[in-house]
């Protein structure tokens, strides 16, 4: 920081004294732009500064030290420490009684939890945070990427970048240990968004199902990691990758995979048998969305709501045959975040660019708007629904909107373009920036009741919470707070 703050007064002070003196403006200009060269010359190259694009795509982030350092740090972090020597004790002594481990479930299994609905609801949570924050039980670094975590019988699964290799990694949740890692060639680079794999895995009965950012999707044991099976979606269905790269977590329903690589001759949608990778059937030509499948109920009739780059579709899970179709067309068909479903017959979707949002009603075979506005525009974060209100980022702005009539109730608190979830009635908030903030879900007006720095460095990956555990992570850091009862 010391650095830093003497370039900047140095910096100023040659401006200052360069435009002091009578020389041409010619000359001025052309000493302007040379002191700011070696100024940033030094910044860049002395001080390792790089600068990242927040999520509006145009306002940079700084970041501090070399990727090789991080990746360096990393590989160190994970180095087992060494055994400490054996010595016998002159006495023997009853062995240690250990504390009984605490029993973990399956509760989070997908991206953002039972259902993809971002609400957690396993048993009450902590709301008088403590001026420090919650507990925290482990911070450590961790690969790049945005994908989230899924947490089951006590390990949480993520996918990271490390260095030329996606990495599919298990942790210990209570300790952070890494437990398995299945690391294979891929490198997706994008300069605007990013670097690194974007999809949440998920886990079902035993297996981790991961897509990577190039197209790769790999069935693993989630004990020990081995792969059962893989096969690049892109090329099995001649598509072509997106713009900032594959980021759908695969769908589970019943038997079948279901996976959105936008192959065109109806190759756009496609199921795999979940335990050989045979294909299953294959539907629709639409270029793919960022968005990940769901397994609904709607009108009574169990089915796959789908968002692709044009649309949203109800698809019949066994066959893949379309059941309606509802026109949803975004700036540069950037369609990212997930329906999110308010009644038996009705879906609300969101999306950034301006577009804006719509209550969607689903009747057997079709589907039309009940009402549609501009008031809340997820970009490429997701919005959550608690007492008929809808609260998530209208572009990088909190915002709460009454679910049956569009209504904004009301707007306010600068998170970045941050992500979010619902716990016992308050959302929980992870801020562009990292930092943790607790806030009352309530049509009242925004009513922040905590918040602290959990971790550093632009953060778009989605929380994740079960049996009390609070996971967060970015292309840097990941952190486990206690934040149940």
């Amino acid at each position: 920081m010391f650095l830093l703050i003497a370039t900047l007064v140095v910096t100023l002070v040659l401006l200052f004294l360069l435009w002091r003196r009578g020389w041409k403006v010619i000359y001025r200009i052309l000493g302007t732009l040379l002191i700011l060269f070696v100024t940033r010359t030094w910044l860049v190259h002395g001080m390792h500064m790089r600068l990242e694009l927040d999520g509006s795509g145009m306002m940079p982030m700084v970041k501090w030290g070399t990727k090789e350092a991080h990746f360096e740090e990393l590989e160190k972090s994970r180095v087992a420490p060494p055994a400490a020597p054996v010595v016998e004790a002159p006495v023997a002594a009853a062995a240690p009684v250990e504390a009984p481990k605490p029993k973990l479930s399956t509760y989070w299994t997908d991206f953002r939890g039972p259902g993809k609905a971002g609400v957690y609801s396993q048993m009450p949570i902590i709301t008088d945070w403590p001026a420090a924050g919650l507990k925290q039980l482990w911070k450590q670094p961790i690969g790049g990427g945005y994908a989230s975590f899924v947490i089951a019988e006590g390990r949480a699964i993520t996918i990271e970048q490390r260095r030329a290799k996606e990495a599919v990694v298990a942790y210990d949740l209570l300790t952070g240990r890494e437990l398995w890692v299945h690391a294979y060639d891929a490198n997706f680079q994008e300069a605007m968004g990013g670097d690194g794999p974007r999809a949440t895995p998920v886990w079902y009965e035993g297996l981790v199902y991961s897509q990577g950012a190039a197209g790769d999707l790999l069935v693993l044991d989630a004990a020990t990691g081995a792969l059962k099976w893989s096969k690049n979606i892109l090329e099995d269905n001649a598509a072509h990758n997106l713009q900032w790269g594959m980021s759908n977590t695969p769908l589970i329903v019943d038997d079948k995979v279901i996976v959105t690589p936008g192959g065109a001759g109806g190759k756009s949608i496609v199921a795999y048998n979940r335990l050989t990778g045979a294909a299953a059937w294959r539907v629709l030509d639409d270029k793919a969305a960022y968005t990940s499948p769901m397994l609904v109920t709607l009108a009574g009739k169990r089915q796959i709501l789908a968002v692709t780059g044009t649309r949203v579709v109800g698809l019949e899970p066994e066959t893949g045959a379309m059941q309606w179709e509802f026109p949803w067309k975004t700036e540069y068909d950037v369609n990212s975040a997930l329906p999110l479903i308010v009644d038996d017959t009705h879906f609300f979707i969101s999306a950034g660019y301006g577009h804006g949002a719509a209550l969607v009603e689903v009747s057997a075979n079709a589907a039309k708007s009940v009402w549609q506005n501009t008031k809340m525009k997820n970009k490429f974060n997701h919005s959550v629904l608690y007492n008929g209100y809808i609260y998530g980022f209208d572009d990088s702005i909190l915002a709460c909107i009454n679910a049956k009539t569009g209504d904004l109730k009301w707007k306010g608190g600068r998170y970045g373009f941050g992500q979010l979830l619902l716990a016992g009635g308050y959302l929980v908030v992870i801020s562009e920036k990292g930092e943790l903030v607790l806030i009352k879900a309530s049509p009242d007006g925004l009513q922040e009741v905590s918040k602290f720095a959990a971790i550093d460095g632009k953060t778009w990956n989605s929380p994740a919470i079960s049996d009390g555990y609070l996971l967060v992570r970015n292309t840097t850091e990941m952190a486990c707070y206690r934040i149940g009862k």
